[in-house]
């Protein structure tokens, strides 16, 4: 395509409404180039490959360790009667079925995503492995659930649960193993990363938490696969790039910072028995993380004891022997180092034939430990047709009972950030006009036959140029890429997106509530500078910010929505901004104009986006939801941190982690810069008043103890066998009760509401030996409680404490230490406005 011939379908203005994007338009236009492509970037990551040989162990200031042997599954906890079972099924197969068990193999009969090997002369079958942590992709019969950030802004464990629950439920519906979720990192290290959506916001506690309960949740129906492991801070050059040579990006990071931040909700991921962890595509200090012996032996099969298998993501394995003594049980979703049973040749050579024993071990114990032999369990992939679009069985997989739960989930994650004058909720409005290209829905939600990917990626409604359509078949970063989602948007892209059973949009759900109340409503969705009718009582502007997997946001705001509103505000004196936000969207273009009067980040909230807002902007609920990051004023806030590491030329990309573990809120007590709405920040239609802080610790510090917690090393990895204080999840006494902290919370208001609780704890340095200890100490998020509370009533919160809360990590001890020394403890409705001061001393 010539450049004249790509102006032709450039970009149109934000506003203007397209039955098509013009991605499509160029697609069909040009087949012969199109369909290449699409295959290119269904195949994604394998186009990298050839940049990937010599280039496991990088020659850089920071090297990854390596931790040999792979720590072997063994009898604790709850996993004993599976593991037993599994090793007489593994000591009956060959050492080729064994190796037939770690691979990925093509079944074009269903459509998983990835589906494992099997040995059916045994009875195993293998596993069918389905994205995502959103809901059950690329098919049909199923919800579109909140997905994680809204999660994350609802700070409702219990609801994380819930939500899980049926979520579970439908994947095992459709012949489902494992579901590939929930994701705990990225955990948002940089502003603009483009994967932040699907975890659940930027603090590793509340990660931890919130996945826990998601995993529980799962578990009850299926596998969960905890990701992407570990430090995978970013999309850009995620991959190699073969026409240029690239490694993808090291993430260069220290001990302290890896334990304390990164490591931290994986650590209570398996705490909470995850079956399955998917490692990511980055290197870590140097090596790849799928064949990276240190964080997969040492960290998560040694330190955290976990006792499932290790999944790759696709195609992240990049070596074959290697990435097997380095821990990898299985690869996804094909393996050209392992598909030619080279690991069976090379068992009792090359590799160690225990190693071979235990990956197969560990797949099997893990298919035992969830039940999954039972004959009650669906066929796999049953209720995945590789292609809806042909004749197939339609299998339900939804749960009438998870209506009401859908819509909470909705409701919840919306946040209320201004609110003038109480412009809401509504007040009986006579005429209400509403504008955006976000009130409605795309054109098109169906699939594309085509170019199906569009599709089951969520990038129907996008613009791209052809110059994009290269960069992403090819894994090169992705230049100015789209921003914004051309109608509703209630998922993010790629393998995290979601189907919708039916999508309810912000016009459709005002319209009826108009006929329930009389209101004359007035619409366009198109334009950027639309005519206000100067009756009007309200105006609503709908936008949104976009953002995908494969690519990182271009920025923090868009030109043209910003002056979508300007426009509107400055001929309607109550203009309301929703904001559908696949994470921080900084508002300061128009935040402070007088007209514009209240504001909401509505996040991604499924299908039911529209009766929620609707529900929230008549009053029907008050919004309860709490950011889950920070919004600055201004990019160049975030410093460092908004967007990125880039090549730079080189052939092997450097990303240092050098803030250690001030990231998001962190990085801004750190330097003192003032956002514009903090971490915690949510307003509601009540007023709360906090009192009566109390604090009950009882624990003694151990850093002056010779020696920590920790797991006792042998040839550099845990033999956690004959350590009965180790269990899944790590020593045993960093989950023990070290106490409680309570307050009180009273309901000053006039309508029942939800608070967000939320606990800070500044935890001393004491004599720890930590190699943060030259960046600024901050106050970190240590609990949190979400409770309703009636007009004049007051209710007791309380956040227990595990002595992992109170702990810092010792690099020379290799442990979990409780520093002695002042802990100041704050407790209020976010990071900034902390009205209960205290402090205990151990």
């Amino acid at each position: 395509m010539e450049k004249d011939d790509l102006a032709a379908t450039a970009k149109p203005s934000l506003g203007q409404r397209l039955s098509q994007s013009n991605f499509i338009v160029w697609c069909r236009t040009h087949k012969l180039i199109a369909i290449p492509i699409a295959v290119m970037i269904a195949l994604l990551p394998l186009l990298g490959l050839l940049a990937l040989r010599d280039r496991h162990h990088a020659n850089a200031q920071w090297t990854s360790p390596i931790v040999y042997p792979s720590p072997e599954a063994y009898h604790v906890g709850n996993w004993t009667t599976a593991l037993d079972k599994a090793r007489i099924m593994v000591a009956n197969m060959t050492l080729e079925e064994m190796n037939n068990v770690t691979i990925g193999i093509s079944d074009p009969s269903t459509g998983c995503v990835g589906v494992s090997g099997g040995v059916p002369r045994l009875g195993f079958p293998g596993f069918c492995l389905q994205d995502a942590g959103q809901g059950v992709r690329d098919t049909d019969g199923v919800n579109a659930y909140a997905s994680g950030v809204s999660v994350g802004a609802s700070w409702n464990a219990t609801m994380a649960y819930e939500r899980a629950q049926f979520l579970g439920a439908e994947f095992k519906r459709k012949g489902v193993n494992v579901a590939l979720g929930p994701v705990v990192g990225p955990i948002g290290r940089i502003a603009t990363d483009g994967r932040t959506w699907e975890g659940f916001g930027a603090d590793p506690y509340l990660n931890g938490i919130l996945a826990a309960n998601t995993i529980t949740g799962l578990q009850e129906s299926v596998i969960a696969s905890v990701k992407h492991f570990v430090a995978n801070e970013q999309e850009t050059n995620r991959n190699p790039i073969a026409s240029t040579n690239i490694a993808s990006t090291s993430a260069n990071l220290d001990d302290s910072t890896m334990h304390e931040l990164y490591l931290w909700p994986f650590q209570d991921a398996v705490a909470a028995g995850v079956g399955c962890v998917m490692c990511s595509y980055n290197r870590i200090n140097g090596t790849y993380a799928c064949e990276n012996s240190k964080t997969q032996n040492g960290l998560l099969k040694g330190e955290l004891n976990f006792q499932g298998f290790i999944v790759s993501d696709w195609v992240a394995q990049h070596s074959g022997i290697p990435s097997a003594d380095g821990g990898l049980d299985m690869a996804m979703p094909t393996s050209s180092f392992w598909d030619q049973n080279q690991l069976a040749q090379a068992a009792g050579g090359e590799l160690n034939k225990t190693r071979l024993i235990d990956m197969a071990t560990r797949i099997v114990s893990t298919w035992y430990h969830f039940g999954q032999d039972s004959p009650d369990f669906p066929a796999m992939g049953i209720g995945m047709a590789p292609d809806i679009t042909l004749p197939h069985e339609y299998v339900d997989a939804k749960d009438p009972a998870s209506r009401s739960s859908l819509l909470q989930q909705a409701i919840e994650g919306h946040v209320l950030v201004k609110n003038v004058n109480n412009a809401l909720p509504l007040q009986n409005p006579r005429t209400i006009s509403v504008f955006g290209y976000d009130a409605s829905p795309y054109a098109i939600v169906n699939p594309t036959p085509a170019f199906p990917i569009l599709w089951t990626q969520n990038w129907q409604g996008l613009n791209y140029s052809q110059d994009n359509v290269v960069q992403i078949a090819s894994n090169q970063p992705v230049t100015n890429a789209p921003d914004v989602y051309h109608g509703t948007l209630i998922v993010g892209g790629g393998s995290g997106s979601n189907v919708p059973a039916y999508l309810s949009s912000p016009l459709e759900a005002i319209t009826s509530r108009a006929y329930d109340n009389g209101t004359a409503i007035w619409s366009d969705t198109s334009s950027t500078n639309p005519s206000v009718v100067r009756s009007s009582d309200t105006c609503l502007v709908f936008i949104n910010a976009f953002a995908s997997e494969v690519w990182d946001r271009p920025g923090l705001t868009n030109a043209d929505s910003d002056a979508l509103v300007m426009n509107v505000a400055s001929k309607c004196n109550n203009t309301i901004v929703v904001i559908h936000n696949a994470g921080i969207r900084i508002v300061d273009a128009w935040v402070d104009h007088p007209n514009v009067t209240a504001v909401l980040f509505a996040h991604l909230p499924g299908q039911d986006a529209g009766r929620a807002v609707a529900q929230i902007l008549y009053g029907d609920v008050s919004p309860s939801g709490r950011l889950p990051y920070t919004v600055a004023h201004n990019e160049s806030d975030y410093g460092d941190l908004l967007g990125p590491c880039l090549a730079d030329n080189s052939t092997s990309p450097q990303c240092d982690f050098s803030e250690g573990v001030n990231i998001d809120y962190r990085a801004f007590l750190a330097r003192n810069v003032t956002p514009r709405y903090e971490f915690g920040y949510g307003l509601t239609y009540a007023s709360f008043e906090y009192s009566d802080l109390q604090v009950n610790v009882n624990c003694t510090s151990t850093d002056q103890a010779t020696t920590g917690a920790a797991p006792v090393y042998t040839n550099g990895t845990t033999q956690n066998g004959n350590d009965d204080s180790i269990i899944v999840g790590g020593p045993a006494a960093l989950f023990e009760s070290v106490g409680s902290i309570t307050a009180s919370i009273a309901n000053t208001g006039s309508v029942n509401a939800s608070e967000v609780a939320q606990l800070y704890l500044l935890i001393p340095n004491g004599n720890v030996t930590s190699s943060n200890s030259s960046i600024i100490n901050t106050r970190t998020l240590r609990g949190f409680q979400k409770v309703l509370i009636a007009p004049n009533q007051t209710a007791q919160v309380e956040f227990p404490l595990r002595r992992k809360d109170v702990s810092r990590w010792d690099v020379v001890k290799q442990a979990w230490v409780v520093p002695a020394g002042e802990f100041e403890v704050r407790v209020g409705k976010s990071v900034l406005d902390t009205p209960l001061v205290g402090s205990f001393t151990l």
